[in-house]
């Protein structure tokens, strides 16, 4: 069953972050990742959540979404989004 990695991110630090985007995709990638959204327009239609950039990512399964966030490659690039941003991160199993 697929799972999916979801973020809500709010920017602080444009320029340290352009280095996350640039590193991130092959791991993505390198687990069997597909981006599904990443940073495009969105409309709240409900309720008062104000997310900033959203970004959603496909997982094969749960195992390979928690393999990426765990992988010690991602390591530093994860201490790079958490310096850079105000981020919420959950993983949803998907249908």
């Amino acid at each position: 069953m697929a799972a999916f990695i979801v973020v809500d991110i709010d920017v602080k630090d444009p320029e340290a972050y352009a280095g996350y985007i640039e590193h991130v995709p092959p791991l993505v990638a390198k687990h069997g990742g597909v981006y599904r959204a990443r940073g495009g327009r969105h409309t709240v239609m409900e309720g008062d959540w104000d997310p900033k950039r959203m970004v959603i990512i496909e997982f094969p399964d749960r195992a390979a979404a928690e393999a990426f966030y765990g992988d010690p490659a991602y390591a530093d690039l994860k201490k790079l989004r958490q310096t850079t941003t105000e981020s919420n991160l959950v993983i949803l199993d998907g249908l």
